[in-house]
């Protein structure tokens, strides 16, 4: 299950990494420009379309296609590395839960980071189908079991191919503030516009000191600062909404 909008680029490396270990590749796609659909239907991919409304809503309607018992969801910047792709045919052969998280390891820019709080950041991507939906405050999204199941871990990686260059990084961090600040505003959240800039402080305090992002070097202060400051314009923003 992937979601694209103009993901040419990314897209032939993911559905690589997953051909022949699924029965079928469901790819939603929400109004693509270029070869996106070209290139899903060329790798036998199911191809639906549907506007986007948001992260969380648009993967649970991609769910809604799904026709076999498990489901592996992943993005189309990402794809399996060899050891969780082992992993994960081990584990639907011989299913021992009824979810499984895995490790993602970013690429930025070329450097694979490994600090700033970004790796390893597990994430549930393999369940059986009903076994939980997706959740969270867009744009950041995440799959949710029922409280009674627990995942099981993965070994190896998801390798997320992010950004190709600082400002590409800046864009996306300037939308995704926007987007959490009317997120955050929708659900009557209220903060004064001084906390702005101790957030943004704290934020980098935590990651390049606390989350060793120094370690990362160059990559990791770059990372850093941008995350910082998307963190002053996301309640930057909303102290704006909600003074309005």
């Amino acid at each position: 299950m992937v979601i694209t909008f103009n993901e040419e680029h990314n897209l032939p490396r993911c559905l690589q990494s997953i051909n022949g270990l699924v029965d079928e590749i469901i790819v939603l796609d929400s109004g693509s420009t270029d070869q996106t659909k070209t290139i899903a239907l060329a790798a036998g991919a199911r191809f639906r379309e549907h506007p986007f409304v948001g992260h969380i809503q648009q993967k649970n309607h991609a769910l809604s296609f799904v026709e076999t018992s498990w489901v592996l969801s992943l993005d189309a910047d990402e794809a399996l590395d060899d050891t969780l792709r082992e992993e994960i045919k081990m584990a639907l052969c011989h299913p021992l839960a009824s979810a499984y998280s895995m490790n993602r390891l970013t690429n930025y820019c070329g450097h694979w980071v490994k600090y700033c709080g970004w790796y390893p950041d597990q994430k549930i991507r393999l369940w059986k189908k009903d076994a939980g939906t997706w959740a969270g405050i867009n744009p950041h999204d995440r799959f949710v079991l029922h409280k009674e199941m627990k995942p099981l871990h993965l070994k190896g990686n998801i390798l997320h191919f992010s950004y190709h260059s600082e400002e590409q990084h800046r864009k996306q961090a300037l939308r995704f503030a926007q987007i959490a600040a009317e997120q955050l505003h929708a659900l009557g959240k209220r903060y004064p516009a001084w906390q702005a800039p101790l957030r943004a402080g704290f934020r980098f305090f935590r990651d390049f000191f606390l989350k060793k992002g120094m370690l990362d070097g160059k990559t990791g202060f770059t990372i850093c600062r941008i995350s910082a400051w998307s963190t002053y314009k996301k309640y930057s923003l909303l102290a704006a909404m909600n003074n309005g």
